[in-house]
């Protein structure tokens, strides 16, 4: 699709989403419109940090466009259910082990700070640990095979490197929902929250994926922004223990600032880049 249509549908979703909040104010009372508000943009933030890992799995398999496609529908339907399983365990926990949350605080703040600092390394995803696990039980083939995750070869049933990739996507999504829906806790514990506001996030990381493919220096540093979401969301947490709550729309307001600048701050920088080297160009 064009740049054009997938902004679209990432348009459709956000409506979509914003339409959703609307009958939650109605149905539900404002106070619970705010924190599907909060949880929808926590999530829409992290969102975006994960669609780079995509990029980064596919860039290492060498996947075409065309079969990308399938594997980010069958990635969104399997976060789906992931999700569901996470935010069920994740309110159980902290409805018994309310103490967790100070926990989940420390190790957003930890995580955030490690996004912040650490310098992105080369990794190829060829080698996952999670494909040499699930090769001990059934051998891969060493070429696509089409649009197909499974094949008969004489007789025995072969996993095709989609099906590999499709694997770590899940993988990578497993560890991104760690850090996501402990976020959340900060906003709410309503289950009914968080769980809609993930999957309204969820369902469009699809078009946002191939609009990110197609103009990434626009989300330059949303890792850094993403990194500073995440220690805020962790303070917040943290804080809890010694009786000091930020109200909910400050927090809403901080989330949506960090993220509204980082992606300000990318945008102009690839301009004045691009400005720069056309500059260079002129002198040349």
């Amino acid at each position: 699709m064009s740049t054009k249509k997938d902004l679209s549908w990432v348009a459709f979703w956000v409506g979509a989403a914003l339409i959703f909040n609307l009958g939650i104010y109605f149905f539900m009372g404002p106070q619970k419109a705010l924190e599907f508000l909060g949880g929808y943009i926590i999530e829409q933030s992290l969102s975006i940090d994960n669609l780079f890992l995509f990029l980064v799995i596919f860039s290492s398999f060498g996947l075409e466009s065309k079969y990308q496609h399938r594997v980010l529908n069958y990635g969104i339907f399997g976060a789906i259910v992931l999700r569901l399983i996470f935010v069920v365990l994740g309110v159980a926990v902290v409805n018994r082990f309310h103490s967790i949350m100070y926990i989940f605080g420390i190790i957003l703040i930890v995580t955030g700070i490690k996004v912040l600092v650490q310098k992105e390394k080369e990794k190829d995803f060829r080698n996952s640990k999670l494909i040499k696990f699930i090769g001990k039980f059934i051998p891969f083939t060493h070429k696509l095979e089409g649009q197909k995750f499974f094949v008969k070869k004489n007789g025995i049933l072969h996993a095709t490197p989609l099906f590999a990739i499709l694997l770590v996507i899940e993988g990578s999504d497993v560890i991104f929902a760690i850090d996501s829906i402990p976020a959340i806790f900060s906003i709410t514990k309503d289950p009914f929250i968080i769980y809609s506001s993930n999957i309204f996030a969820i369902m469009g990381l699809r078009s946002m994926y191939f609009v990110l493919e197609k103009v990434s220096g626009a989300f330059r540093f949303v890792k850094q922004g993403v990194a500073m979401i995440l220690t805020f969301t962790g303070v917040k947490l943290a804080i809890l223990y010694f009786h000091i709550e930020i109200p909910i729309v400050l927090s809403i307001g901080i989330i949506f600032g960090i993220l509204a600048l980082s992606v300000i701050a990318s945008v102009l920088y690839d301009r004045y880049m691009k400005d720069k080297k056309a500059r260079l160009a002129s002198v040349k």
